[in-house]
């Protein structure tokens, strides 16, 4: 098959677009090689790099806000930490956390879509009667067997993520034959039980799980072989931002001095057709979008 880029530029030059439909939301992907952002806002006291920065329902606003500002058409609110070994978090009290944030940035920040990061159906029907448009399940809807209803029903937009083993399990001891493969043919497979729950294939993007139960040698793989999920025929997002695999390369013990090495990534994988990009640091990252757009459009690769 053709790489992500090509096929995007040959989508392009026939005047067709790669659609992502959100609820009343519509990603035209590809128009002006735009990619787009989806800005993170953990209200968790414990997520791996901004635990508990943004538990106050005000500052979770001025902070998505700052987002939006920077480039974010995006906002995606967790309420329970997946970092490895995290603890589970009861429905009520991951509604609890969740859900006055997204009702104050209908209210506040009325032009950015929000992505709800939940596994739990319960939860992410709350959200979205709340005004969310996107379900980000880290699970792919094996955490929930009601979730493609509600996404359904919402007419949603759903992100299946890859992750092998749970938050609590992940880290063990990952092991796979051909990394891609597997988590290609993954994806493939709860794409075709979301369908049959009644999700449209445009509302679906795949995320390949970038550090949920893999080594930083499956994460390296994944990413150097990104075109290799041309074959699942949807759009990708990919959440690479302050990782660890980041850190061990760069020697950066701390998640919060790994800006640079995300954006880094975010520019070379734009480079490669990925257009959508879940990060905490937007205004770097939009700003490594740019350089890579105006690459492209310049003739580079």
């Amino acid at each position: 098959p053709l790489p992500l880029l090509a096929l995007h530029e040959l989508l392009r030059q026939r005047g067709v677009l790669v659609i992502w439909q959100c609820r009343q939301h519509r990603f035209e992907l590809g128009a002006g090689d735009a990619g787009v952002l989806m800005g993170i806002l953990n209200v968790t006291p414990d997520s791996f790099s901004d635990g508990g920065a943004f538990v106050d329902q005000e500052a979770a606003v001025q902070h998505a806000r700052q987002m939006v500002s920077a480039g974010a058409k995006i906002i995606d609110v967790g309420g329970e930490s997946t970092r490895p070994g995290a603890g589970e978090v009861s429905i009520e009290e991951e509604t609890r956390r969740v859900l006055p944030v997204i009702e104050a940035l209908r209210e506040h920040c009325p032009d950015c879509v929000i992505s709800i990061d939940t596994s739990k159906a319960a939860v992410a029907f709350e959200a979205c009667q709340a005004g969310a448009s996107i379900v980000n399940d880290v699970t792919a809807l094996c955490g929930d067997v009601e979730m493609a209803a509600v996404v359904a029903e919402f007419k949603a937009g759903l992100v299946l993520m890859h992750m092998q083993g749970t938050p609590r399990t992940m880290q063990k001891n990952p092991a796979y034959g051909d990394v891609v493969a597997e988590v290609a043919e993954f994806l493939d497979g709860q794409r075709e039980l979301a369908l049959a729950e009644g999700v449209e294939d445009e509302a679906i993007v795949f995320d390949p799980g970038i550090g949920f139960g893999k080594l930083d040698s499956h994460n390296w793989q994944l990413l150097n072989r990104i075109a290799e999920f041309e074959s699942l025929q949807r759009p990708l997002l990919l959440g690479v931002s302050r990782k660890g695999f980041i850190g061990t390369a760069l020697d950066r013990p701390d998640a919060a001095q790994r800006a640079v090495g995300t954006a880094a990534l975010t520019a070379l994988l734009r480079s490669r057709g990925v257009l959508l990009h879940r990060v905490h640091d937007v205004r770097e990252n939009a700003d490594a979008l740019r350089i890579a757009e105006s690459l492209i459009d310049a003739g580079g690769t």
